[in-house]
């Protein structure tokens, strides 16, 4: 009888796993189709994975044809941002699957000035050479933006534009930009506006943004009436961190593009969605967001539908089918062990087992969906070793603790060093989300192992040693077994060294060679150091990680507590300031304590930065919890484990 009862008792969880995936994945009312299924237009950057124009790695001819084929089902329109870099051939084809473009040229400073002649000299050709195709011209991207153009030099380009072609010009840039420069406005034939709520000082819920665009459109048409307005581009993200009330996911994307389509329809707009495909290029700038605006994938699948109902998730049922996979093999790994546990425990057991089992799976998915080069899928399996390891090692561990076994001390001892592996990685990403948090993904599935197999095991030692918090969450007796001698964890810490001294070359000759850094950084030390830097703020490196794990196995561990706990306000006051500091937001909010306020409430209702923040003090816990003299786990004794302060 207890074998059916195991298999009865993983058929329960996974089905309540089943439940939990598809309540939570049911497609969605996102509001009305658009009509005919067809935008008004879209930007098209058809650069691949492996491609940029970082690196100057362009798309061929006939991956730009089968782009723009896919593209005429879904919009009348593309804008293109550069008449070079590739995309010489974008009018023909344009013309060859009857699309209608608003060509671009891309301008930079003033160390490209040759290449600014170049887009304006081609821009030119091919406005004239297709006046059937491009309706509307565009002068620079952005460029004051960025600040690496002035407003001079810009208004001389759109003059020559001007005067060589007959379709209209403009100059793309954000909404509050043309307020700033009026004489832009007053040279250009049309405004082309950017409006991207996600991106806003003050980021709004997808819900707000249709007022919010109305609001905006008015304020440039009150300010400049008569010319024709261009919504540029407006878009909201599938995939990234949370900024404030704006979440990106899959749903809200399409919700937000179908309520854009029905504000332009009510009130005559013109608009632009940002963009065809997701870009991978974008992630070395904008992080994982910055990839994920478009309408298809990297390998051109649709992200969702323009018409009907929108799912989250369609492939939920193929990770419910890896996560059940997973515990059943578990389970039967351990059967002889499982069997004579009683219902409850087994139960318990079992549940835990799904637990470990979806988190993997949802974690490598996710982490695997947002890598784009073989570094970043390096790291990818590398998180998923680590966390499958502590996974297999806790459920061990909680399977002891629930037949009241003394256990092995070797996996109690791998549990202990693992979670202090996890600890360096959250206080390295943490540094990185507080002082260049922007572009970077608030990293809380990292801790998804950690974080359930610690409440798990707690849990466990309450339920069958009857012991009380904080107790339950002491070290030795949670993990089951002492530290590494200060011999050992000092030959630990310095082969950790050098591995993370290694992994750290590696990745800045990545990041050297994998970017624009050549062009931007002519000079190799200029070079070097920029690249080097830009790792310390990368949530997809784990070379300094591992220097910091070399320090932490060395560290007494309430120093380690004490580090966690505080990076929690430290944080909260990275995120909290870069509210405060938003030009616009200044604007919005003159009063110092006013200002304040809303950015403390805009952090601190951010789910994700919730999450990970939690996430931090719970690792900390078991940190700070020790005893003195000896411990008993289910009737054995074992040496307490003491911190290298108290020997």
């Amino acid at each position: 009888m207890k074998f059916p009862r195991l298999i009865f008792f993983v058929l329960l969880v996974v089905a309540l796993n089943a439940l939990f995936s598809w309540l939570a994945n049911l497609p969605q009312d996102v509001g009305p189709d658009v009509p005919q299924g067809k935008l008004n237009s879209v930007s098209f950057a058809p650069f691949r994975e492996g491609q940029s124009p970082l690196t100057r790695v362009y798309p061929t001819h006939e991956q730009i044809d089968e782009d723009l084929r896919m593209l005429a089902d879904k919009t009348h329109t593309v804008r293109t941002y550069s008449s070079l870099s590739g995309l010489q051939d974008v009018p023909a084809l344009a013309r060859k699957h009857g699309l209608k473009l608003i060509q671009g040229a891309w301008l930079g400073g003033p160390t490209i000035e040759d290449e600014n002649r170049a887009e304006i000299a081609q821009l030119i050709k091919a406005a004239n050479d297709y006046p059937d195709v491009i309706e509307r011209v565009i002068v620079g991207n952005e460029v004051l933006l960025r600040g690496e153009m002035d407003p001079q030099q810009l208004l001389e380009y759109i003059r020559q534009v001007k005067k060589a072609v007959k379709q209209p010009v403009s100059y793309a840039d954000v909404w509050s930009f043309y307020l700033r420069y009026p004489e832009i406005a007053q040279e250009v034939d049309f405004f082309t506006v950017h409006i991207l709520p996600y991106w806003e000082d003050e980021p709004l819920t997808v819900e707000q943004t249709a007022a919010h665009i109305e609001k905006n459109y008015r304020r440039i048409r009150e300010a400049y009436p008569g010319k024709p307005i261009l919504i540029g581009e407006s878009g909201w993200p599938s995939a990234g961190r949370q900024r404030g009330w704006a979440v990106p996911s899959v749903v809200n994307e399409a919700r937000f593009i179908r309520s854009l389509v029905q504000v332009a329809g009510k009130n005559g707009f013109d608009y632009n969605i940002v963009e065809a495909f997701n870009q991978p290029w974008k992630s070395k700038l904008e992080g994982v967001v910055g990839a994920n605006w478009g309408l298809f994938s990297v390998g051109r699948n649709p992200i969702f539908p323009l018409t009907g109902k929108v799912t989250e998730n369609p492939s939920w049922p193929l990770r419910l089918f890896y996560a059940g996979l997973i515990t059943l093999g578990i389970m039967a790994f351990h059967v002889k062990r499982t069997l004579p546990l009683s219902p409850l425990k087994l139960l318990a057991l079992t549940g835990f087992a799904q637990v470990l089992s979806a988190l993997l799976v949802k974690q490598f998915g996710d982490y695997w969906y947002t890598s784009y080069d073989d570094m970043e899928r390096i790291h990818a399996v590398l998180m998923a070793g680590l966390s499958s390891a502590l996974a297999v090692l806790m459920f061990r561990r909680g399977l002891d603790l629930l037949g009241k076994r003394a256990g092995n001390p070797a996996v109690g001892l791998w549990i202990r060093y693992l979670v202090l592996g996890f600890v360096a990685i959250a206080i390295f990403q943490s540094q990185a989300l507080a002082l260049h948090g922007r572009y970077l993904n608030i990293p809380y599935p990292v801790l998804y192992i950690p974080v359930a197999g610690i409440l798990a095991l707690a849990w466990f030692r309450c339920f069958s040693q009857r012991s009380n918090f904080p107790d339950v969450l002491e070290p030795n007796g949670l993990f089951g077994a002492k530290s590494l001698s200060e011999n050992h964890a000092g030959v630990a810490s310095r082969v950790l060294i050098v591995c993370g001294f290694l992994l750290v070359a590696a990745e800045t000759v990545q990041v050297m060679f994998g970017t624009n850094y050549p062009e931007a950084y002519p000079v190799l030390a200029d070079r070097t150091y920029a690249a080097l830097m830009s790792t310390l703020t990368s949530s997809q490196l784990l070379g300094w990680a591992l220097l910091i794990a070399a320090a932490v196995i060395l560290l007494p561990v309430r120093f380690i507590a004490w580090i966690l706990v505080l990076m929690v306000p430290f944080q909260i006051a990275g995120e909290t300031y870069a509210f405060m500091v938003g030009h616009d937001f200044i604007e919005s909010y003159p009063d110092f304590g006013k200002r304040l306020l809303t950015s403390l409430i805009y952090t601190l209702t951010n789910g994700q930065l919730l999450l990970w923040l939690a996430g931090l003090l719970i690792l900390a816990a078991p940190l700070w919890i020790r005893e003195e003299g000896k411990i008993k786990v289910s009737g054995a004794a074992l040496n307490t484990w003491r911190s290298p302060e108290s020997k």
